[in-house]
């Protein structure tokens, strides 16, 4: 007989394998299907939504990981989050109108609420030398032979 045995069967290679992701793309593909977004998925469009979604989680948790080494903090809470994702631009723009529970705020104090500065704190300020913050020696300028 020509047919295959019942155990010569190979290995299935999912898509999320084949693509190189640990997002699956078999689940994000059917969800797209029963989300109704679009009469018809294409087959790509799993792989490049997955690797797209790996690719923001991968960088808020590098930076959230930072941001909780910072604070001596071995576990990553909503609060890492929301400092990573507040002090990055690109996700600040992208998250901005997101509430993160439990994250808390940016720290910040308007300049204007701030304490002024004494008289004498300002006058000490304005006689002590200025420390030169260049290590260069400053250029000569060489006259051009005329």
């Amino acid at each position: 007989m020509a047919g295959r045995k019942g155990g010569d069967r190979k290995k299935a290679v999912t898509r999320s394998v084949k693509a190189g992701l640990q997002f699956p793309v078999g689940r994000i593909g059917r969800y797209l299907k029963k989300g109704r977004y679009a009469q018809r998925v294409g087959s790509g469009a799993p792989v490049y939504l997955a690797a797209v979604l790996e690719y923001l989680a991968a960088e808020v948790l590098e930076l959230a990981g930072n941001a909780a080494k910072d604070n001596k903090k071995t576990r990553i809470i909503p609060r890492h989050l929301l400092l990573a994702v507040r002090n990055d631009q690109e996700l600040g723009r992208l998250l901005a109108g997101v509430t993160i529970a439990h994250g808390g705020v940016i720290p910040n104090i308007n300049s204007v609420l701030l304490p002024k500065k004494s008289p004498a704190a300002a006058e000490k300020e304005a006689k002590s030398p200025k420390k030169k913050t260049s290590t260069k020696s400053p250029k000569k300028k060489v006259a051009a032979k005329e």
